[in-house]
């Protein structure tokens, strides 16, 4: 059993979070340095109107009409999909979960499943009366419909929009933790990346991600292993095939 040390694992993952508040101003200027060594750029917001006002900008600056999102709870707690919308600029969210209460107007019922309080007939009609779709009795027609919807909107967007579950110092990465494929969609195919991740998420090394990687996959949803562990540093560079342009790390 890969669990039988989880005290121990625990302890450890106490130890070095608090290490690293200890120094956390040497951790985020290692952190700074490595996303600007990588061809990033990082921004420091004093709080959420900061990061909000600067994604925004970078937006209207680039002209994106469309910005993809995975999930992201600091960008739900800034209010950032009002700000876009209001300045003409139109958010998608990408996870399942989140389409299901974009589509219905709604704030996230819980971290991991924020559409948990839906019946699969609520979001059939939901899909009826807002994309228009046949009236569906199959979660997997309803899973595919919302997928469709969703591979234009991938196509067409400037910007996506992510938070983050780490950020590695040593490194300069920011790392993502899903069980859906829209994670990858999000870094890789828009030209601008921007990802809005708490301070607190800092850790020092590629070394202690793997002690975190367990003990959160299996305190979130039970599972080993989670189905994606993405981890992006800086933008497309000259060898590879795909990722963004550019890529913005807002720290608040």
């Amino acid at each position: 059993d890969n669990t039988e040390h989880w005290e121990q694992m625990q302890e450890k993952a106490r130890s070095i979070k608090a290490h690293t508040i200890d120094h956390l101003d040497h951790y985020l200027q290692l952190l700074d340095s490595n996303v600007t060594k990588a061809g990033g750029k990082t921004f420091f917001a004093r709080d959420g109107e900061a990061a909000a006002q600067y994604v925004l900008k970078l937006a209207k600056s680039k002209g994106v009409k469309i910005a993809t999102k995975s999930k992201s709870m600091v960008s739900e707690e800034i209010g950032l999909n009002r700000l876009l919308i209001k300045e003409g600029i139109q958010p998608i969210e990408t996870d399942l979960g989140e389409y299901i209460i974009q589509l219905a107007d709604e704030t996230p019922y819980h971290i991991i499943a924020p559409a948990i309080h839906k019946s699969k007939e609520e979001v059939s009609q939901l899909f009826h009366d807002k994309l228009d779709s046949p009236r569906l009795s199959k979660i997997t027609d309803m899973t595919a419909e919302a997928r469709g919807q969703l591979r234009t909107k991938f196509i067409e967007a400037d910007m996506g929009i992510t938070g983050g579950n780490f950020l590695i110092a040593e490194t300069g990465t920011l790392v993502l933790v899903t069980n859906e494929g829209n994670g990858r969609m999000c870094t890789s195919m828009p030209r601008i990346h921007v990802a809005i991740v708490g301070m607190e998420k800092i850790i020092p090394s590629m070394d202690d991600l793997s002690i975190f990687l367990r003990l959160l996959i299996r305190s979130a949803t039970g599972q080993r292993l989670t189905s994606y562990v993405t981890t992006v540093t800086g933008p497309r560079q000259g060898s590879e095939e795909d990722g963004p342009e550019e890529f913005h790390l807002v720290i608040v």
